[in-house]
């Protein structure tokens, strides 16, 4: 009798515990992860994403217009340098000498002409007394003249001298960074085919990238709207991707590729881009404002199309329902919804492989 009892006891306990067991495990629901369906502004991009090159937005290959002896170097390879910063200095003294031989001379034939006038005018004299022919007087006119048109010549000279005296002082002409030193102070310029230096102006500064014919009719379309943002970034970039503006469409289609070549200007004012590089280029076309979108990954695919679990998040139940929804662009991690689901409502983004609709969830996340 005793033992039946402890049986009987223990048979109790066990399934008293079972029941507990089981109704605990019900009423914890499937563990899924959720999000709140959100409005935001997303912008419409280009898709997909194209590859740009940076390019110099302008660039000037440094010639010495006069041949000569490098006397000084005045900056550093790889200086950013301004308008109007002085590089080099062409030896000058052969400027300089020609310029005082110029004015020499100017001087001896202002001299000359000064004398030829006086002597003009006194023949002049003397044939108007008829003490001299025709032939004499117009001999001391002609040579007057041709007197005159030296001194003419020797101002052209001094001009000519003073412009290569000024051209041994070779200026930056644009603001930019420097490359690498081709000439080095005591080197012979030969003018003007040796090449000095090679400046690049970075700043602002251009990326180029190619996109496919399909996109130009809207690109026009929007570019007569507005300015179109640009965004370049490229890996281990340790800063925020700079913006840019597009400002250039090419005249034509390349028959090859099928891609137009457009342009986009950066101000570089932190100098992240740099002639050469490759960039990853986001075009953005235009704007969608206050659209609900949820978290990608809540978005499924079924056979009747895309759905979301949709949670009941009430106090008195915890369950899901099936929604069907249909979906517009994807941008950052995000899914623009445009029909199916309302902002505030909550989504399961991750245990939906064990889900059906009405099953009993619990909920982390939200």
């Amino acid at each position: 009798m005793l033992t039946a009892a402890v049986l009987a006891l223990a048979a109790a306990m066990f399934g008293g515990g079972c029941s507990r067991g089981a109704a605990t495990g019900a009423s914890a629901g499937v563990p899924v992860l959720v999000a709140r369906a959100f409005t935001t502004n997303v912008p419409v991009l280009i898709d997909p994403p194209p590859v740009g090159h940076v390019m110099p937005y302008s660039m000037v290959t440094i010639h010495s217009q006069i041949g000569g002896i490098i006397s000084e170097v005045h900056f550093t390879q790889g200086q950013e340098v301004k308008q109007g910063d002085l590089l080099f200095t062409i030896d000058p003294r052969p400027s300089q000498a020609a310029l005082d031989a110029a004015r020499a001379a100017l001087q001896r034939d202002e001299a000359q002409l000064t004398y030829a006038k006086v002597n003009f005018e006194r023949e002049k004299k003397l044939f108007e007394q008829k003490l001299i022919s025709q032939d004499e007087l117009e001999t001391t006119q002609a040579n007057m003249n041709a007197l005159g048109g030296t001194t003419a010549a020797d101002r052209a000279a001094i001009t000519n001298a003073m412009l290569n005296l000024e051209f041994c002082q070779i200026s930056a002409p644009i603001d930019g960074v420097t490359g690498s030193l081709l000439f080095y102070q005591g080197n012979v310029v030969k003018a003007p085919d040796d090449t000095l230096l090679t400046i690049n102006q970075i700043r602002p500064i251009y990326v180029q990238f190619g996109v496919e014919e399909q996109f130009l009719p809207a690109i026009r379309r929007e570019m007569r709207d507005h300015t179109l943002k640009v965004v370049a970034s490229f890996d281990n970039m340790d800063e925020p991707p700079p913006q840019g503006e597009l400002t250039f469409i090419d005249n034509t289609v390349d028959p090859t590729t099928g891609l137009i070549q457009l342009k986009a200007t950066f101000p570089n004012t932190r100098r992240v881009l740099w002639p050469g590089q490759y960039v990853h280029v986001a075009l953005t076309l235009s704007e969608l404002t206050n659209v609900v979108v949820v978290p990608s990954q809540a978005v499924q695919t079924g056979q009747n199309g895309q759905y979301a679990y949709v949670v009941d998040s009430s106090p008195a139940d915890d369950t899901v329902e099936q929604r069907a929804v249909k979906i517009g662009i994807n941008y950052g991690g995000l899914t623009v919804i445009e029909s199916g689901l309302q902002a505030g409502e909550t989504v399961v983004t991750d245990g939906q492989l064990r889900l059906s609709p009405g099953a009993k969830v619990n909920a982390k996340g939200k």
